[in-house]
C-alpha cells in the first residue's frame, strides 16, 4: 500500500455529507460542526443530538444523489451502506471516510488534539484506530498547556523574519531560541 497523504481540510461553508444516524455518525458530526461545514445527514433513524443540531436532515436510506454538490462524505453505517456511499463517490470523484471501515474508505480521520492554535492528527493507516486514539491521549500529556503563547510568539517572530529577510534555512533555529526563551520565563526574555 502506498503512502497516505496527510492533509487538513478547510470545510467553512462547504457542503458534506454524513451517512447514517447512531453514536459513531454523533461523534462525527461534532467535528464538522465545528469546521464549520453545512452537514447535511442521510439515515432513517437519528440519534437526539443530531436531531438536535442544526444540519439538513434526510430521514430515509442512503441514495447516490445525496452525493451531489457535496465536498466529501462520511459513511458511518453498516458496511454495506458504506460500499454503497463509496461505489457513489468514486464516480463522483469524491473522498469518502468510511468509520472503522478501511476497505470502504477513501479518506481517514486520525486522532485529533486541537490545543492553543495548534492541531495535530495521528492516524493509523486506518487500520488501528485505537491506537491512534491512544496516541492523541499520549501527545495531550506532553504538548504543553500554554501552547497559544507559542503560537503567537511564533507568528511575531515570523512576521520578524521576513521583514528582515532571513533566509528560511535560519528561521527554525531563531524560533527555537525564542521559544527556548519563553518556555524559560520573564527571567529569560529579561536577560535576551
Amino acid at each position: 500500500m502506498s503512502a497516505l497523504f496527510p492533509a487538513f481540510l478547510k470545510l467553512e461553508g462547504r457542503p458534506v455529507l454524513l451517512v447514517g444516524g447512531g453514536p459513531v455518525a454523533a461523534s462525527k458530526l461534532e467535528g464538522l460542526l465545528a469546521a464549520g461545514a453545512k452537514v447535511t445527514v442521510v439515515a432513517p433513524e437519528l440519534r437526539p443530538e443530531i436531531e438536535r443540531a442544526a444540519v439538513q436532515v434526510r430521514r430515509r436510506a442512503f441514495a447516490p444523489a445525496d452525493l451531489e454538490g457535496v465536498f466529501f462524505a462520511i459513511a458511518a453505517a453498516t458496511p454495506a451502506v458504506n460500499r454503497e456511499v463509496r461505489l457513489a463517490a468514486e464516480e463522483r470523484a469524491l473522498f469518502v471516510n468510511a468509520v472503522d471501515d478501511v476497505e470502504n474508505a477513501s479518506l481517514y480521520l486520525g486522532g485529533v488534539l486541537r490545543r492553543g492554535g495548534v492541531t495535530l492528527a495521528v492516524s493509523t493507516d486506518g487500520v488501528a484506530p485505537a491506537l491512534a486514539g491512544l496516541l492523541r491521549e499520549a501527545l495531550e500529556a506532553v504538548i504543553p498547556a500554554e501552547m497559544e503563547a507559542w503560537v503567537e510568539e511564533a507568528r511575531r517572530v515570523r512576521d520578524r523574519q521576513k521583514a528582515e529577510g532571513i533566509p528560511m534555512v535560519r528561521r527554525r533555529p531563531l524560533l527555537l531560541e525564542a521559544l527556548n526563551r519563553l518556555y524559560a520565563g520573564p527571567a529569560a526574555r529579561v536577560e535576551a
